[in-house]
């Protein structure tokens, strides 16, 4: 398991931020949202980071000004990113193509990527210094829809933050912009994958009607725990951890995938250490991306919000009692459900509930970015040695959600790394219980009994 350099103190000197409209004029037009981008589950900002390495091919190049011109000269493409967000009738989110721009800073640290340590991964040091929250800007109405610092590093290294209004975009599309980015900065003058906006894909029907079932958002009573005292940590899972893993569940689920293996344990885990009530149901929500279950796929080049909140529903007696095998099984059927019909019934479902939030009562979501390719933008310093995600928890409704990062460990060792928040008692215990059952003696537990003792 690795640990993180959240100890690590520096000083962020940063210039008065811009805005970056588009190199060329762009079309003022009015452009509509998904009836899968506007629903409220989706209307917070969304961090993201990115480390480069010192390139000494880049020798006299200042990633600033590379950069700053490269997302011009992109904006001109993706104009609805230089937009604003208005809401209509029904709370419809429309973007108005204003071509005002994204919201830009230059900074400069005094510390070096070194002094970062090996393990980078979230919860990074001083991550409100390197991403800055500019006062006014946070909002999903009538302000800059991303937020991009740049701060170059006392090595010659720079790290690239970005903050995302996430009703635009889900990771596969921030990604594919990042990377348009990178194409601009190393010298094309077009994207390879062209952006497409057809948004109307995901639209509602007409009439609107729900054909799937929806648990994911359900209205289910009881309060959300108001944590204190909560905990970042980030647990790595390489191909030792995986296999350990693998080696728990039944011969007929051990070619699942690693997304549904490591779910499944955080699942288990977390009702774990949480001490959930043994007779209520707990819930695990993935994120499914739903691009290729369309026939035909939605267009390569699409952008916009492409998945599903697909839900796994078991009583945490149930779920803590039997192996992990059982929480397996749930998640893989939960994950199985979405398909084209599925998305279209959940775009009606928008409309006909007033776009609501997902369930986040006894909730919790995992999301796999493994394959978005944050880490592929190359501004031409090379990939990212860490990208994706600047940390766990964030939502609509901080603290229930973990990503799935790609990451190397310092033996250079590939796999996922995954932050979780959680209060500290709750941390000992899940520590606990996922040590166990990597080391392939998870601790048995009898029916009414749920909690470990610390």
């Amino acid at each position: 398991m690795a640990t993180s350099s959240t100890s690590l103190v520096f000083k962020v000197h940063r210039h008065e931020p811009e805005l970056i409209p588009p190199a060329k004029p762009t079309p003022h037009e009015y452009k509509l949202l998904s009836d899968i981008d506007d629903q409220e589950g989706l209307r917070f900002q969304i961090p993201v980071i990115q480390f480069y390495k010192y390139n000494p091919s880049m020798q006299g190049k200042d990633p600033v000004r590379v950069i700053r011109e490269a997302l011009a000269q992109a904006l001109v493409f993706y104009y609805p990113f230089a937009g604003r967000l208005r809401e209509g009738a029904q709370r419809k989110l429309i973007v108005d193509c204003s071509g005002e721009g994204v919201m830009f800073i230059e900074a400069d640290a005094d510390v070096t990527l070194e002094q970062f340590g090996d393990a980078l991964q979230p919860p990074f040091p001083c991550l409100e210094e390197l991403l800055y929250d500019v006062p006014g800007s946070t909002g999903v109405l009538n302000c800059p829809v991303i937020l991009i610092q740049v701060t170059r590093l006392r090595c010659g290294g720079f790290i690239f933050a970005l903050r995302l209004n996430h009703t635009m975009s889900d990771a596969a599309g921030l990604a594919q912009f990042m990377s348009a980015v990178g194409e601009m900065a190393r010298g094309r003058l077009t994207p390879s994958i062209p952006p497409v906006w057809e948004r109307h894909l995901l639209g509602a029907r007409d009439p609107p009607r729900v054909t799937c079932k929806h648990r994911e958002y359900e209205e289910v009573e009881g309060t959300i725990v108001p944590y204190d005292d909560m905990v970042h940590r980030s647990f790595f899972f390489g191909p030792t951890e995986v296999s350990a893993l693998r080696k728990l569940v039944p011969k007929h689920l051990r070619k699942c995938s690693t997304f549904e293996l490591l779910t499944a344990c955080l699942w288990r885990c977390r009702t774990i250490a949480i001490q959930a009530n043994p007779e209520e149901e707990v819930r695990i929500i993935c994120i499914v991306n739903a691009r290729s279950r369309f026939n035909p796929p939605l267009p390569s080049g699409y952008y916009g919000n492409a998945f599903a909140f697909p839900v796994a529903v078991a009583q945490a007696g149930k779920l803590c009692q039997n192996p992990l095998g059982y929480s397996l099984e749930l998640v893989k059927q939960a994950k199985n459900d979405v398909t084209e019909e599925y998305m279209k019934s959940l775009a009606d479902l928008m409309v006909i509930k007033g776009r609501p939030h997902f369930t986040v009562i006894r909730s919790y979501l995992v999301s796999d970015v493994t394959r978005a390719g944050f880490d592929d933008a190359d501004f031409g310093w090379g990939k990212a040695v860490y990208g994706g995600p600047a940390k766990g928890g964030v939502g609509a409704i901080p603290g229930v959600a973990s990503f799935l990062i790609p990451f190397k460990n310092k033996k250079g060792e590939a796999g996922i790394v995954l932050p979780i928040t959680l209060p500290a008692q709750a941390m000992e215990i899940f520590v606990k219980e996922l040590d166990g059952m990597l080391k392939g003696k998870p601790i048995e537990r009898k029916p009414g009994f749920i909690s470990s003792s610390l």
